[in-house]
């Protein structure tokens, strides 16, 4: 017979040594929720026996562009791989495009419509800029075909100029200018961006800003996140700050920009 304190460590699904418990999905909401494309309900993440995530709520609507801020270690792309599958979460769940997706294979969330491009940006350095692009190249879930391999040359001139160069022949700046491009080229109708000018140059850094601004202005939501809040309030419609895997702050650009004593206290401006 099982003692308490096992029997605690089987019933708490907070505890790293717990077994994931099975995720009920919520119901379908009223009408208004129809443009939901993601939506993580009170996550708890771990990496071994290290809590991450800890109750984390987080909604990405459609053409919503949201900032996702916090210090270094904060949860920010523990968070990111959990929406993609990277991290299974020991409790609570996602829903993408309303459908029950905790945990599931990555590829599975993207073939719903969410590109990722992550912090290591994930190119295939033998393959040349042409070809990491039109190996992704497909329509979107709604059969859109908006960025076409024509129109992603058009908005990264810079990789047009280095068509045959191979992925690890071209500067950090050109391999994040390819990462999005790559990303683009799936049609997507969620763009997750992670740490978006980490290690650029100022010159290319305002190059990815404006890229940035461009998808906002084409309708597909984004999750952007950078150190540089300035930049990226100026292109968000909605933030959120996580401290030590919780949310402590979510509203709009304006409204984090009227609270300096925020801004310092979290992210150390």
């Amino acid at each position: 017979m099982a003692t308490a304190a096992n029997a605690n460590v089987q019933d708490d699904p907070h505890n790293p040594l717990s077994p994931r418990p099975q995720w009920d999905a919520p119901a379908p909401r009223a009408d208004e929720d129809r443009d939901l494309l993601i939506h993580a309900i009170d996550l708890h993440s771990y990496y071994g026996a290290s809590h991450i995530l800890k109750g984390v709520n987080f909604m990405v609507r459609r053409g919503e562009t949201i900032g996702l801020m916090g210090r270094n270690g904060m949860g920010k792309s523990t968070l990111l791989k959990s929406i993609m599958g990277l991290v299974k979460p020991r409790a609570g769940g996602v829903l993408v495009m309303g459908k029950p997706m905790t945990g599931r294979a990555p590829y599975e969330i993207a073939q719903l419509g969410v590109a990722y491009v992550p912090e290591g940006r994930g190119i295939f350095g033998n393959l040349s800029v042409v070809e990491n692009l039109k190996m992704a190249a497909r329509p979107g879930t709604r059969g859109q075909k908006d960025w076409t391999y024509e129109r992603v040359l058009e908005t990264f001139p810079r990789l047009a100029e280095r068509l045959h160069h191979g992925g690890q022949q071209l500067s950090g700046g050109e391999q994040q200018m390819l990462t999005i491009g790559r990303a683009l080229m799936t049609n997507p109708d969620v763009l997750i961006l992670d740490e978006a000018t980490e290690g650029l140059a100022p010159l290319i850094a305002r190059e990815i800003w404006r890229i940035c601004d461009l998808i906002r202005a084409s309708g597909i939501s984004s999750v952007i996140v950078d150190k540089n809040w300035k930049h990226v309030t100026q292109v968000t419609d909605r933030n959120v700050i996580l401290v030590k895997g919780q949310v402590v702050f979510e509203g709009t650009s304006e409204q984090l920009r009227a609270q300096p004593e925020l801004l310092t206290q979290h992210l150390g401006v």
